[in-house]
């Protein structure tokens, strides 16, 4: 039998020696950055699909030598040489393409988040479970070493009992791209699940900001700071969300760019996360914190450093009794698929697996309901659902 066809089938080990055949599937900016990423690391990026001409021409130019070209998904699944794809394509695309990914042998490393909607979240950690294939969904603070170092000491009870931990992510956006289509488009396929509607640029670029593809920088930024403390806290799922939002100051936009998210959760904690898109440019100095505090310390981590800062009587901490760990972030995507392709190889369980992936969906699910309705929402974990 021939060997990857033999792979499909059993799902049985890469050899050490194999490359990992990759394809993405969406590459537009995000899709070409991660091509480009696994080509590094040693993937061979083999196939490009994309429904806009423009961006499938310029994924191919980030592929691999000889990597094919395909418009529809569902053709680059039936290529049996194929081991994993990426899934960089709008939120509302995500399940599907991961469902039917898994359903054809191959693993895939799909953007956060995982789902755009609850239920599609739990059908595809059941894909998953069920066809035994390796998924990865891209919240790579997972594979971070710095974020690993602290999520040990997290772990460890130095902060004592933690009930709330505060988060924010601020940046400045100035205004929605104002792109004009240059080339053929398959906008029936690009729309897919979503509601149908003529063709609009607005839509196609700035994707982001509406409630049918996405869920704005709330969600997107969110999904990485909630996961985190997630992660941190070992709360596989959220008990109730309260999300408040601003007016919306980007002209075009559907979804605030300044709200405030409200995370309560079985273990006994209060998550908060404020996004401000309106604030001053921190260019990664600060711009996205969380603060764990505990009874006994606090640990306060960014993308630079993470700092535990103890209990004191003093009036003034002395700064010999904090404990700060300097670190970068840069290589953290690059980590994150390095996971996953020894993940690919071996059949261990990645940093970032489908159930997580879940739990933050759940939350931010609810996040963008509880937004538009105004209510605090429960999750009744064991009906699946959520209630007022």
């Amino acid at each position: 039998m021939e060997r990857r066809s033999f792979l499909v089938s059993t799902g049985a080990v890469l050899a050490a020696g194999d490359q990992v055949r990759v394809g993405v599937i969406g590459s537009g900016g995000r899709g070409r950055l991660l091509a480009g990423e696994f080509k590094e690391i040693g993937a061979e990026m083999a196939a490009v699909c994309d429904v806009y001409r423009p961006n499938l021409e310029a994924g191919l130019k980030a592929a691999s030598t000889g990597a094919k070209a395909f418009t529809d998904y569902r053709r680059l699944l039936d290529d049996k040489s194929i081991d994993a794809v990426i899934v960089s394509t709008p939120d509302h695309w995500h399940a599907r393409m991961v469902i039917d990914a898994v359903e054809a042998g191959k693993d895939a490393y799909v953007e956060k988040p995982m789902s755009h909607t609850i239920p599609e979240g739990f059908q595809m950690v059941d894909a998953v479970r069920r066809t035994k294939r390796i998924v990865q969904v891209g919240t790579q603070r997972r594979s971070a070493p710095l974020f690993q170092e602290a999520k040990k000491i997290v772990d460890s009870g130095r902060l004592g009992d933690v009930r709330l931990v505060t988060s924010w992510w601020l940046n400045n956006q100035a205004g929605l791209s104002k792109r004009k289509i240059e080339g053929e488009i398959d906008w029936k396929q690009w729309l897919g699940p979503a509601p149908a509607r003529e063709l609009d640029p607005m839509r196609l670029f700035n994707w982001y900001y509406f409630w049918d593809y996405s869920g704005g920088l709330l969600i997107g930024q969110a999904a990485h700071v909630v996961d985190a403390i997630q992660w941190f806290m070992n709360s596989p799922q959220p008990l109730a969300v309260t999300c408040s939002g601003g007016q919306v100051n980007l002209a075009g936009a559907e979804i605030p760019e300044t709200a405030s998210i409200n995370i309560e959760y079985p273990n006994n904690y209060l998550a908060t996360f404020t996004l401000g898109y309106k604030a001053m440019r921190y260019h990664q100095t600060q711009d996205q914190c969380k603060h764990f505090h505990g009874s006994k310390a606090r640990l306060d981590i960014s993308r630079e450093t993470f700092r535990v800062i103890p209990e004191t009587s003093a009036p003034q901490l002395t700064p010999e009794r904090e404990e700060t760990r300097p670190g970068s972030f840069n290589a953290a995507t690059r980590d994150h698929i390095r996971n996953f392709l020894e993940c690919v190889r071996s059949r261990k369980e990645p940093n970032a697996p489908v159930e997580a992936g879940l739990g933050t969906a759940i939350a931010l699910a609810m996040t963008l309901d509880s937004l538009r309705s105004g209510r605090r929402l429960k999750w009744n974990a064991a009906a699946r659902r959520v209630e007022s």
